[in-house]
């Protein structure tokens, strides 16, 4: 009997190796492609803080700090864009701005520039299906994302009920008239009630499908010159794993949640095995350098930075609405948060503000416009130019 049990739990044993060598075989891809994530010699970085969907906040600071043209083209030649994460949920264009971030990565590329999309927390809810959870998503987010052959299907019901002769006119925007707000509404209250939704799945899937898959191919952290840039932060955990380690590891986690968020299926990789993802020291949940007294988390932020062989750390994640550049920094200028209220939601309940960090040749500064005047171009207009 007691040899049996033996074999059995062998047997057991043998076959949880064989699934997780068969799962990491899987996404041996993500590590093959062995994306870059540290550089150095850079003469000039633009760092943004958190977009939230506000299309025209993005515009105005790219043109702003000297990256784009009226037309929404990279004129900044070889100077490295990093947006710091969560262009998504909370605003109604993050679709819009991964367009344009897309196209501008490949002109940064080629004028021998570079763009850098870091992995945020809402970016994470979003791969994983969990935002639809959660109230931080608007309706025009929602529905920019679903598939357009489900979304036209559900606009001709809309009006049918409504008792409206069917418009010729298609698209997003014949999808977002006022008065069908109230049935995008109603599905999506339905959807956060019923896991298996076809509107859930819908968005899901088609998120997925373009977005997700670009966004697993991007770094949660990386490091330019000596400046580490991040969403939240580096835990003195973290702090002692290599940059690609972490990039890694949190790609085959999210790939494979990515996966089962898409195919309606669980995970391959267990809860108990995963080691970024959801984690809430980890890159991008993190919020110890915006929320822990400074004097006595010194010698940690110290001891962070040492062990990452860097001398500053540029963050996000946690709102802090600056009146100078001062403001921006916290352990006496090592660490940079960068997250000001950029998004209109911010700007409204907290009286955030536009702003950029601007790193050339070693020196520290900011883009900090004292008027944030709407430009006469609509959003509608500015995204044709894309």
């Amino acid at each position: 009997m007691k040899s049996d049990a033996i074999r059995i739990m062998m047997r057991k044993t043998k076959t949880i190796l064989l699934l997780a060598v068969l799962v990491l075989a899987s996404l041996a891809h993500l590590y093959a492609a062995d994306i870059q994530c540290v550089w150095t010699g850079v003469e000039k970085i633009v760092a943004v803080g958190d977009i939230h969907g506000d299309y025209w906040a993005f515009i105005k600071i790219l043109k702003g700090t000297g990256l784009i043209d009226n037309k929404l083209h990279w004129t900044g030649g070889k100077t490295h864009l990093v947006q710091i994460g969560d262009v998504m949920d909370k605003g109604d264009y993050p679709r819009e701005i991964f367009d344009l971030m897309m196209r501008l990565e490949k002109e940064a590329e080629e004028a021998g520039g570079k763009l850098h999309m870091l992995i945020g927390n809402h970016e994470e809810l979003n791969i994983t299906g969990q935002v639809l959870n959660r109230d931080e998503f608007t309706p025009r987010q929602f529905v920019s994302f679903l598939p357009d052959a489900y979304r036209e299907k559900q606009v001709k019901k809309f009006r049918k009920i409504m008792g409206n002769n069917p418009t010729k006119e298609t698209g997003l925007d014949s999808s977002l008239d006022s008065s069908l707000m109230p049935f995008w509404e109603k599905i999506i209250k339905e959807l956060k009630k019923n896991r298996k939704h076809p509107a859930r799945r819908a968005y899901i899937k088609n998120f997925n499908k373009i977005y997700g898959k670009w966004l697993v191919q991007q770094n949660a952290v990386i490091k330019i010159n000596n400046v580490i840039f991040v969403h939240g932060g580096i835990s003195e955990k973290f702090s002692k794993w290599p940059l690609k380690s972490i990039n890694n590891r949190l790609r085959i986690e999210l790939e494979d949640l990515r996966r089962a968020a898409m195919n309606s299926k669980p995970p391959n990789i267990p809860g108990y095995r995963r080691q970024i993802v959801y984690e809430p020291n980890g890159p991008y949940w993190y919020r110890g350098f915006a929320t822990t007294d400074q004097n006595a988390f010194k010698e940690t932020v110290d001891r962070i930075l040492s062990n990452l062989t860097a001398e500053y750390m540029v963050i996000a994640h946690t709102p802090k609405v600056p009146k100078t550049k001062k403001d921006m920094q916290l352990f006496e200028g090592r660490i940079w948060i960068i997250d000001t209220g950029i998004s209109e939601l911010h700007r409204t309940q907290i009286g955030g503000r536009l702003s950029a960090l601007i790193i050339e040749n070693g020196k520290f500064d900011v883009w900090l416009p004292s008027l944030e005047k709407k430009e006469s171009a609509s959003i509608e207009y500015m995204i044709r130019f894309q």
